[in-house]
């Protein structure tokens, strides 16, 4: 037991002493921040390529439109999220001129990555949305679009919710890789608290139940989020 107290007492004085909570918040702050802005892209992004896959192809424009999604989401889902973070950062902005600090480009990497396996779960939401619902808005005169982004697609959301806060959730888990551009996160936070006292096992721990506590407030703010359209569904 005293050597644990003695973890502990060596990971309380570097955390309030040499104020290592400042870096603790820094990191929390932006994984949160790359998590929900990646999710909102994504969630854009996604939107617009499944609703590009599920287009009628009897023109060339929605055929080559598809061709380029389907190139997009194959590089995003078959590559490691990090390798993208690398290219980005290190290739891809260098070569263009950019300079782009590291947290916004781990936040368009994440939204880049995220559309495309929210356009997957998208399209599977759209498909499952009765054909006639679509049949229905052409045959008052809505057109294609409109009858997508005002009827299909809403309730295609109510059916895809909790695969969406999987994504989040995935979300959350994979910006543990953002230092891999210099971008501070929770574990460049907790790593750095674990160098300066030469004890990792406290900070691994602290790092590991905040992780969970985010996982389950998300987990129980999907559920709330549920129980709120079915009494919608139940109301209409």
């Amino acid at each position: 037991m005293g050597s644990f107290d003695k973890k502990i007492d060596l990971f309380i004085n570097y955390m309030i002493n040499e104020e290592g909570y400042k870096m603790v918040l820094e990191g929390l702050k932006n994984t949160v921040i790359i998590a929900v802005l990646g999710l909102v892209i994504g969630i854009v992004i996604g939107t617009l390529i499944a609703a590009i896959r599920v287009v009628p192809k009897y023109k060339i424009l929605p055929r080559i439109m598809d061709s380029i999604c389907t190139v997009y989401v194959s590089f995003f889902r078959g590559t490691p999220i990090v390798v993208q973070l690398l290219l980005f950062y290190y290739v891809l902005f260098p070569l263009m001129g950019l300079k782009v600090t590291s947290v916004n480009v781990s936040i368009l990497v994440f939204g880049l990555n995220s559309g495309a396996y929210i356009s997957e779960i998208m399209r599977g939401g759209i498909l499952s949305v009765d054909s006639g619902q679509m049949e229905g808005g052409r045959a008052m005169g809505i057109s294609f679009s409109a009858t997508m982004m005002k009827i299909v697609i809403p309730q295609a959301v109510k059916n895809i919710i909790p695969t969406m806060g999987n994504e989040f959730i995935a979300l959350i888990k994979e910006t543990s890789v953002v230092s891999f551009v210099g971008a501070t996160d929770l574990y460049l936070a907790f790593n750095m608290a674990g160098s300066n006292t030469y004890e990792f096992m406290i900070p691994y721990l602290c790092m590991a139940i905040i992780y969970i506590i985010m996982v389950m407030l998300i987990s129980l703010l999907i559920k709330i989020l549920e129980r709120r359209l079915r009494k919608s569904d139940k109301g209409m």
